[in-house]
């Protein structure tokens, strides 16, 4: 199966669309300058890649879905049919918004709408015209490459034929002295792999391939392979001998069906900073062996800067262009070889002809993705992939107002709900504590998670970890910037701006586990615990080891009724759960048989159709747990069970509380249901227990998008 590009977008430092950044990337030159978006208190600026785009301030959508929409009616151009998925790397959303709010003290519920990430998402999904799955990745600096992964394995599955993926970041205060303050910015101006390289440029941008894996349009490249892995080593810094982007580079190339010789431009990562680009370097030289006769190798970083989250779709859309026609773009910045690094990039732009390029990108946490694109049918196609294993259910684990997951059980089993807040000191107590001494409340959540979720048995070196969170480190974000209010831009905690990446709570668990494997965070809104699962079950087919499946958020008293209208500020509820993946075995507890995403929030019929038909659900469905997080999801309820007239209908979150990630809770509980064959009598609102034997619990969520999770004992 060949999974070609027919359609590119992009807007950076480096111009706005194709033809002007391959303009910039031929000439050669830096494009950096001073911020421009937020005034500073004091002092000079640090240098930042700022897009050329008018920031218009009256706009209600946010400046970073701005450019995300703008980048991506440039890939969508006279492409024909809507795309059947849309698949998104971010980590600003809506940040430099809420900032305005926050510092004209504006702080009413509901203030600003589009600070989730997802809303970035949806906002393009709605512009493609895009009714399937719409997911939101967040991994840091390398949330566009797993975007573009996950595309492939989306394609390559057979469960779309047309997938717009990229990513997105815009500049803002979190980003600008966050980086600053953990003092990885060149305050004169990055220079990748040079031996006075100082530090990053922060910078913004926005870049989308269309995918396909028809036959319509005109190639302008192919997406062959993607590798994806995590060090387990660090919060910020890479493993020194650059393990994890070894096994990343060399997963992409196993993908592609490719030898490393067959590479003929590699785009580095390369942020300019001493420890990444030596990482980076002796990966290489791992890969490669003596670079003297290797590919070309380049970091466009020098040029534009370090665009974060829009960064690795950014290097694939160049690397596409460079494919397409036929150059090598420089290592801008670059003026003096560091022996330790033993070898020189590309110092200037230059025409050759390429047939295989691999693009690296890399990201706090140790989230490493690389990926491989090629010339059209430069090489043969790799075959679709083969259907993902069973994701089999060993171990279950859960956190809520309650308590943990026999503590939930027994209060459900009582009548009453258990929604509130989690008790830190019974919830946190089995945690390191020399891990847990800077991490706030939502990385606890999720250590507190992967630990009761662990099977003593469990083989843990190369687990994956997938983790859907609504919010993120709501506690980190809130603290960073009101210290930076406070101080008038002169105080920034380094330890708050890292734990505020929305994939800190996976890092975390990641290096309580040692896990190695894929580490993927999503952030959809009340659909991110079933993003999380839907990725899990797109990598089962190549990834068939352990994994841990998670979802939690946290309760914030100032922030979380400001960002959400539909939270009750007097009574916040948060909390999590988590799945243990892993080998069938007679121990198994469940099978998630399901998972399913639909954009159109009519889709209820279809959502039917997937599932065998509304007959077939009745006859194997025992109880329907219901994700009721808006107005919008009041008609549907009403409608399911107008379609499923039989079938007991749980709308949960009154009895669990109404947090992003409650359908995380929610499908912990109903593993646990199955497994003991009876759910508790509150559930169906009736004085007798629901008997679950022989049958299963769907989860369905419900609102502007619709997902199917369903649970059957093995």
């Amino acid at each position: 199966m060949r999974v070609r590009v027919i359609g590119l977008g992009l807007i950076s430092a480096l111009g706005d669309g194709p033809r002007a950044s391959e303009a910039a990337l031929r000439a050669g030159r830096p494009h950096l300058g001073r911020v421009r978006l937020f005034p500073l208190a004091r002092g000079a600026s640090l240098p930042v890649g700022e897009a050329d785009f008018p920031d218009d301030a009256a706009n209600p959508l946010p400046r970073c879905h701005q450019l995300a929409l703008h980048a991506a009616r440039q890939a969508l151009a006279g492409s024909g049919p809507a795309p059947d998925a849309v698949v998104l790397g971010t980590t600003t959303g809506g940040m430099l918004t809420t900032e305005r709010f926050l510092a004209a003290h504006e702080a009413r519920p509901g203030a600003n709408p589009y600070h989730s990430l997802h809303t970035v998402t949806a906002a393009v999904a709605e512009l493609a015209g895009c009714r399937g799955p719409a997911l939101t990745v967040s991994t840091a600096c390398s949330s566009g490459a797993l975007a573009l992964a996950l595309a492939l394995r989306l394609l390559r599955s057979g469960r779309a034929r047309r997938v717009l993926a990229g990513g997105v970041d815009s500049l803002c205060r979190l980003t600008y002295f966050g980086f600053h303050a953990l003092q990885l910015v060149d305050a004169d101006r990055p220079k990748p792999f040079d031996r006075r390289r100082g530090g990053m440029a922060v910078a913004e941008g926005a870049a989308f391939l269309l995918l396909t894996s028809g036959r319509e349009g005109r190639s302008l490249a192919e997406l062959a392979g993607a590798g994806l892995s995590c060090d387990a080593f660090h919060e910020t810094r890479p493993h020194p001998e650059g393990e994890g982007a070894l096994a990343a580079m060399q997963d992409a190339l196993d993908d592609a069906g490719l030898q490393p010789e067959a590479i003929d431009y590699i785009s580095l990562h390369g942020t300019a900073t001493v420890d990444n680009d030596r990482a980076e370097a002796r990966a290489l030289h791992r890969l490669l062996g003596p670079l003297v006769q290797g590919p070309p190798l380049a970091s466009i970083k020098g040029a534009c800067g370090h665009s974060l989250a829009a960064a690795g779709a950014l290097s694939a859309a160049v690397g596409a262009l460079a494919l397409q026609h036929g150059f090598v773009p420089a290592n801008t910045g670059f003026a003096e070889a560091d022996p330790e690094l033993a070898f020189v990039p590309q110092i200037g732009a230059e025409p050759r002809r390429l047939r295989a390029a691999l693009v690296n990108a890399f990201g706090f946490g140790g989230n490493n993705g690389a990926l491989v694109l090629t010339a059209p049918e430069a090489f043969p196609p790799r075959p679709a992939d083969r259907p993902g294993l069973p994701l089999t259910i060993r171990a279950v684990a859960c956190l809520s107002g309650a308590g943990d997951l026999n503590a939930s059980l027994a209060r459900l089993d009582s009548g009453r709900g258990c929604a509130g807040l989690v008790d830190e000191k019974s919830a946190f107590m089995n945690l390191p504590p020399r891990q847990i001494r800077r991490l706030k409340r939502l990385a606890r959540l999720g250590l507190a998670l992967s630990l009761a979720a662990r099977p003593a048995a469990a083989r843990t070196q190369e687990a994956a970890v997938f983790f859907g969170t609504g919010w993120g480190a709501l506690s980190e974000t809130a603290d960073f910037l009101g210290k930076l209010q406070a101080s008038q831009q002169q105080f920034a905690s380094p330890t708050d701006f890292v734990g505020s990446v929305h994939n800190a709570p996976a890092s975390q668990i990641a290096l309580l586990l040692g896990a190695r494997g894929p580490n993927i965070t999503t952030s959809g809104g009340s659909r991110s615990f079933a993003e999380a699962a839907f990725a899990a079950t797109l990598l089962a087919g190549r990834h068939e080891g352990w994994a841990l499946l998670a979802g939690a958020d946290e309760y914030h008293a100032q922030w979380s009724p400001m960002l959400d209208a539909g939270i009750d500020s007097k009574a916040g509820a948060e909390g999590g759960g988590a799945l243990w993946l892993g080998h069938a075995g007679d121990d198994a507890l469940a099978l998630l048989r399901h998972c399913e995403l639909y954009g159109d929030s009519s889709a209820l019929p279809a959502l039917l159709a997937d599932l065998g038909g509304a007959a077939a659900v009745q006859n194997r469905v025992g109880l329907i747990l219901a994700d009721t997080p808006d107005m919008a999801a009041e008609a549907q309820l009403a409608e399911l069970k107008a379609l499923l007239p039989i079938v007991p209908v749980w709308a949960f979150r009154e009895h669990l509380g109404r947090f992003a990630s409650a359908a995380a809770l929610a499908a912990a509980l109903a593993v646990a249901f199955l497994h003991r064959g009876h759910a508790p009598a509150l559930t169906t609102g009736s004085a007798q227990n629901l008997p679950l034997a022989g049958r299963s619990a769907l989860l369905v969520g419900l609102g502007h998008t619709l997902s199917a999770m369903e649970f059957a004992r093995p």
